[in-house]
């Protein structure tokens, strides 16, 4: 068969994202600090586009007049004219941001301010310092909470807790404290903070020096009783009184010597080696939650992290028609074109946000009315479902975004916590729920011949309505640092 070129038409079907979805969708999962950087860049490079400055006043109000950018000091004169604009544009094309958007769980949502669309490409200059930057003492802390293997509930409440540490390393909050504020145990809040306490650098989160002592000493695996004493009296080592502390220690003369040269050694301010947490308080809430009138949660966008722009239509006029080259036409065209997409696509991001949002309030309303251990299961796919997106787009949109609520201020991550299935066809366990059956198991073992097997674990479970592998029985046990059966009978075992 002879083989020869030929020209063929095809008719097909294909998915095409053009360069205006693919800046709406890094819109989107941009973090409000990520955006507000972004936005600025546009306004320097667009002079169509300026910050709306006014405060929020209904659409029948006086308005003040927009101060002009340094920027376009040249364009002044059509800068006043911009009220007139502001009047005579459409509502979706004359500001963004202008108020924050309300939703109330339970309740039909009011979408009528947000417009739809794309944005413009954009390179993602000015976000390399974020990353070149060195780590606070939080983030470092952070950082090995995303590696510990806590649960979900363990590690909201060691976020809690990292967050209360100081500059020096030291924990400014009382464990009674927190546990009321997050409707959970005292001792399980005691639990995440032996955790957080294993952390690097040793003897961090301590509440005072002898704790923080105390935790370096045993990393070292040299604390002893004597030692032990030695701390407790530290104001006697202060004033240099040897003599009462060799009493009260029952060391002589050369131990005392020895154990005062390590105490020496140690670090008093673990955190002073990292530098200010300037970095982690500029983290501000996207979504506010308030509890409202019959049961019902207020969902509320943050109106000080949207971007607030105006176009202005009137200057686009003037130099228009003033333009006498296809060059200068052109440019002026595409900045029109790029400030629409821009401030649609804003609109697009931001009621977005506020319907994920609120459906994950919707899922996650028990533990915000009774705590931390009433987290239920939820996964991307099922708010995806609820709200009609793609798992894509709500992955998105809750990574790197913050919820404020009366329990403290989480990511929206958070609340998506994994589910065991249930062995009677039921509903389904939450991860953390079965993580507390276990650990109640396992402190309910006060003799050799009461510890359980990872084995029999898995069969208490299932005759209990939770459908487990071994093996998950077993991550979870590693997970919450607890030694394995062999262990704990050998602990059980020897004397007290």
């Amino acid at each position: 068969m002879a083989l020869s070129a030929r020209l063929e038409i095809r008719q097909g079907q294909g998915l095409v994202i053009t360069p205006q979805l693919q800046q709406a969708i890094k819109l989107l999962q941009m973090s409000n600090i990520e955006l507000d950087a972004f936005v600025e860049t546009e306004l320097e490079r667009n002079p169509l586009l300026a910050r709306d400055e006014r405060d929020n006043e209904s659409d029948d109000g006086p308005h003040d007049e927009a101060p002009a950018p340094a920027e376009h000091a040249a364009d002044a004169e059509a800068r006043a004219d911009l009220d007139a604009a502001h009047d005579q544009a459409s509502p979706g094309e004359r500001a963004t941001g202008d108020a924050p958007e309300v939703a109330d769980v339970g309740g039909a949502v009011d979408w009528s301010r947000a417009g739809s669309g794309g944005s413009f490409d954009h390179d993602g200059e000015g976000f390399e310092s974020a990353l070149t930057r060195d780590k606070t003492l939080i983030e470092h802390l952070q950082e090995q909470l995303s590696a510990s293997g806590l649960s979900p509930v363990e590690t909201v409440i060691a976020g809690v807790l990292i967050d209360a540490v100081d500059e020096a390393g030291y924990l400014r909050a009382e464990v009674d404290d927190v546990a009321a504020r997050l409707g959970c145990d005292a001792d399980l809040v005691e639990r995440v903070l032996s955790v957080i306490q294993g952390f690097d650098p040793v003897g961090v989160a301590a509440r005072d020096v002898r704790e923080c002592l105390m935790i370096q000493l045993k990393d070292q695996n040299r604390y002893d009783p004597a030692i032990g004493a030695l701390l407790d009296n530290l104001p006697l080592l202060a004033r240099r009184d040897m003599a009462a502390l060799k009493k009260i220690c029952g060391v002589d003369d050369e131990d005392l010597r020895d154990m005062v040269a390590e105490i020496r050694g140690l670090t008093p301010r673990p955190g002073a080696a990292f530098p200010g947490g300037e970095a982690a308080s500029a983290v501000a809430p996207d979504v506010f939650v308030r509890e409202g009138p019959g049961g019902l949660w207020n969902v509320e966008l943050n109106s000080d992290t949207l971007p607030r722009l105006l176009l202005d239509q009137r200057y686009h006029a003037r130099v228009s028609g003033q333009s006498k080259t296809d060059q200068e036409r052109t440019f002026v065209s595409d900045c029109l074109a790029q400030a629409n997409w821009l401030m649609k696509s804003l609109d697009q991001r931001a009621r977005t946000i506020l319907k994920v949002s609120s459906e994950i309030v919707r899922q996650q309303d028990a533990f915000l009315a009774y705590g931390v251990q009433h987290l239920r299961p939820l996964n991307l796919k099922t708010v995806a479902d609820a709200i009609g997106m793609h798992e894509s787009t709500v992955s998105r949109v809750t990574s790197g975004k913050y919820i404020s609520t009366p329990r403290g201020l989480f990511e929206m991550k958070f609340f998506f916590t994994s589910a065991i299935a249930s062995s009677e066809g039921g509903q389904a366990h939450s991860a953390e729920s079965v993580r507390d059956k276990i650990r109640k198991l396992i402190e309910t073992e006060l003799t050799e011949a009461d510890v359980h097997s990872d084995d029999r674990i898995v069969e208490i479970l299932k005759a209990d309505g939770v459908d487990i592998a071994r093996r998950t029985v077993a991550k979870y046990r590693e997970a919450m640092r607890i030694p394995s059966s062999v262990d704990r009978r050998r602990m059980l075992k020897e004397p007290a």
